[in-house]
């Protein structure tokens, strides 16, 4: 269906934004016999910025949903090691096979999101593209109780739902109408430029480090590879903006002067794209009538390429909590995403802040993946089971 046509005038839920969170929630929702409507202002299949790494466990959730198939049938590569490149110190780690996941991936949003979409589709979720949200519809006692939603042709419509879900970003309009709190703010951020480039073999993620700055090559769909550089936010308005190419070649030439000086064999594809930066930040991710999800609940600096393995595991934990239905069980979803988060938050914080030592920053890699282990391990615990509660158990 396109526009709002045959609209139903009430849902149990209403997710705004269908990609990678938003899809998720509203296909788990939909999968534990929900009636659920998710919209997004873009248009289906199109791309976003994004660093498409995967880690253990967003692969794992992907494995146990049934997806994991169609990402490799669309031909992402699997990526059997990641480097580390600490100056001219290379850590070389391979990935083993293990909690359901064969190797890690780095799909482009353009593959990940459609196949998000199309399964939300099939559990019954009722989805509609280039569709925003124009207000909230609030009860006489403040609660939440749907939404005003605007087509691009103009067609405006209301629609009442259980709960209205906000999965549309870092500039969330759900999290702004509902006044989220900050429950915590990061310090520093990084700004990134990455472009995709053919012709460029790499064998795995890499990962440079060089004092002040960083980058990385991630191995994704059509042979492609995804080069970025990052640095801090306020060097690249001082020193770079005016010249975002030529800066984009020094700053890899700084980081990986090996990887850079293979460029010349190599083609970029299409032009560079660009996230100026924007410190980390928590919120509360519930009220009474509305819930939030991945970056609009849970944003951190993309320094540590774990934003959409965060908004997988987050959508697992809502959903979970919107089935149980109730606040205490929002509650449960807000403090079990902030027992998996926050470890995460603050170390990808100090990183981002590019201002380490190459004997701190191995100190911080090393807490990140023990983080990212616990992640799995909790992950391993949830209940999967269609019409069961799903939570952190022991």
């Amino acid at each position: 269906m396109t526009g709002l046509d045959s609209l139903e005038s009430r849902y149990d839920a209403l997710v705004v934004g269908a990609r990678a969170a938003g899809a998720a929630t509203a296909m788990l929702l939909a999968r534990r016999g929900l009636r659920v409507l998710a919209v997004d202002r873009g248009a289906y299949g199109t791309d976003t910025l994004s660093t498409h790494a995967l880690m253990r466990a967003g692969v794992l959730q992907l494995a146990r949903w049934g997806l994991l198939e169609r990402i490799e049938r669309e031909g992402t590569p699997r990526v059997r090691r990641t480097v580390f490149h600490y100056g001219s110190e290379v850590l070389d780690i391979p990935i083993a096979p293990r909690d359901g996941v064969p190797a890690l991936f780095a799909p482009r949003r353009t593959v990940l999101d459609r196949v998000l979409v199309d399964a939300a589709a099939e559990a019954g979720v009722d989805v509609r593209h280039r569709v925003r949200l124009a207000g909230l519809v609030r009860g006489a006692d403040g609660r939440v109780e749907g939404a005003r939603l605007r087509h691009v042709d103009g067609d405006d419509r209301i629609v009442r739902a259980g709960i209205v879900i906000g999965a549309d970003g870092l500039r969330s309009t759900v999290a702004a109408l509902v006044d989220a709190p900050v429950t915590q703010l990061g310090r520093h951020a990084t700004a990134t430029v990455y472009g995709y480039w053919s012709g460029l073999d790499v064998g795995g993620y890499h990962w440079f480090w060089a004092p002040g700055a960083a980058g990385g090559a991630i191995p994704t769909n059509g042979g492609a590879v995804l080069l970025f550089t990052a640095v801090s936010a306020r060097r690249f308005a001082d020193q770079m903006r005016a010249d975002v190419p030529g800066a984009y070649r020094r700053l890899l030439a700084e980081v990986a002067p090996d990887l850079a000086a293979r460029l010349g064999e190599a083609r970029l594809e299409g032009t560079l794209h660009g996230f100026p930066g924007h410190p980390g930040v928590l919120r509360r991710p519930w009220g009474p009538g509305w819930a939030l999800v991945g970056d609009a609940a849970y944003f951190k600096d993309p320094i540590t390429a774990h934003g959409i393995s965060d908004a997988f595991k987050d959508a697992e934990l809502l959903a979970g909590a919107v089935t149980r239905g109730g606040a205490e069980a929002l509650a449960e979803y807000e403090a079990a995403r902030d027992a998996l988060s926050v470890g995460l938050f603050e170390i990808t914080d100090r990183i981002a802040s590019l201002e380490w030592d190459m004997a701190e920053l191995r100190a911080l890699h090393h807490a990140l993946s023990d983080e990212m282990k616990h992640e799995v391990s909790a992950l391993r615990r949830l209940r999967d089971q269609t019409a069961e509660p799903v939570g952190l158990s022991a």
